[in-house]
């Protein structure tokens, strides 16, 4: 905790000394005002510290978004399917972004490809 505090008073007179201003808008642009600088070796433990807490913002909302979709696949699709396929279908929808740049049909191909059974004569 010693080394945070040390680290921030550090980070304080480099940011006193700067001409830029943008570090205020937040926590991101602090971020890049210190990685710009070089400033990474200078004060590592409030990088990490920034790193992990622009971090977790991401994943919260990603993790939200996951339930609400599993929430909505379970509602229509409730006794009709197993384990395995809901977490299919799950995956399928929160990944839609992904999934819409997929070719179905360079799919299709590759799957028959692979299928192919062969008769012995």
């Amino acid at each position: 905790m010693a080394e945070v505090k040390i680290e921030r008073k550090r980070l304080k007179n480099f940011l006193e000394f700067s001409k830029e201003k943008n570090w205020k808008e937040g926590p991101l642009e602090l971020l890049r005002f210190i990685i710009k600088y070089g400033f990474q070796n200078s004060v590592p433990n409030l990088t990490i510290l920034l790193r992990v807490f622009l971090t977790k913002v991401v994943s919260m909302a990603s993790c939200e978004r996951s339930f609400s979709k599993l929430k909505l696949i379970k509602n229509y699709l409730r006794s009709t399917m197993s384990n395995h396929r809901l977490t299919n279908l799950a995956i399928l929808s929160i990944e839609r972004e992904y999934t819409e740049s997929l070719d179905v049909e360079e799919i299709i191909k590759d799957f028959a490809i692979r299928k192919v059974r062969r008769i012995n004569t």
